[in-house]
């Protein structure tokens, strides 16, 4: 595998970026691997290094640049009362859709500019909060952005500047959207709208409900890690790219 660490100029600074592709027989297609909450860490890493291995080359950016360059936090991000959760909250607060399509087209114009991925169509997918962004990609950039998926997505209908349930049919991409069962960030009555809204966009795609599981089951690492629901979120999303980008 060839990874490295890239700074992408975006219109607010440098967005540090892991970036992992397969060594042999490339270019690939790129897809865009969008953060949960917590940010980056090794798991994350590792699932974008999972993903390239099948033939992808993966950007998984630091959507908290803007808050420093080197924004992590530790352990604690996930426990309740914990001051490492107080300050990621400050920063996610912060976030809205239309700053993250900012950085989306820097990293689009990055993979032109640099050569290295197969030019054409991308994809785009995000865990937790970065599942709106995902989707709000794929009808930002029609042109471009052809497979986008959201796993366990919070919120995808809001009065946010640019939610996704607003947008469903703009886009050309074919779109996935995966719920978890239990899930206080996208509670079922507000699946069930969506899903109302998907079908009548006539977007392409489909919205799966996973049951018996809560939000997060795809990460290894975190304690609602349900290990074939997350072999399904592969099986999906590899699939998915496969059928949208080529390759892999």
């Amino acid at each position: 595998m060839i990874e490295a660490t890239e700074d992408i100029p975006t219109r607010d600074g440098a967005m540090e970026t892991f970036i992992v592709r397969p060594e042999r027989d490339g270019p690939y297609p790129a897809v865009l691997m969008l953060m949960d909450a917590p940010g980056i860490r090794e798991e994350l890493h590792d699932m974008a290094r999972r993903l390239a291995t099948v033939g992808f080359c993966v950007l998984l950016p630091n959507l908290y640049y803007r808050a420093g360059r080197d924004t992590r936090f530790g352990p604690g991000v996930l426990t309740a009362g914990d001051p490492e959760r107080d300050r990621m909250r400050a920063i996610r607060t912060r976030m809205t859709i239309p700053p993250v399509m900012e950085d989306v087209a820097a990293m689009l114009a990055f993979l032109d500019r640099e050569g290295i991925a197969r030019p054409g169509p991308v994809g785009a997918h995000g865990y937790c909060m970065s599942g709106p962004y995902a989707l709000a990609a794929a009808a930002r950039y029609p042109g471009r952005i052809a497979a986008a998926a959201s796993f366990y997505g919070t919120w995808l209908v809001s009065d946010a500047e640019e939610s996704p349930h607003l947008t469903l049919g703009q886009g050309e991409a074919e779109l996935y959207i995966s719920c978890a069962e239990h899930d206080e960030l996208a509670p079922l009555p507000m699946v069930e709208e969506l899903r109302k809204l998907f079908e009548a966009s006539g977007a392409a795609g489909e919205l799966e409900i996973h049951p018996g599981v809560h939000h997060g089951f795809a990460f290894p690492q975190r304690w609602c890690f349900d290990k074939p629901a997350a072999e399904r979120h592969w099986e999906r999303l590899i699939a998915l790219y496969r059928r949208r980008l080529g390759g892999g």
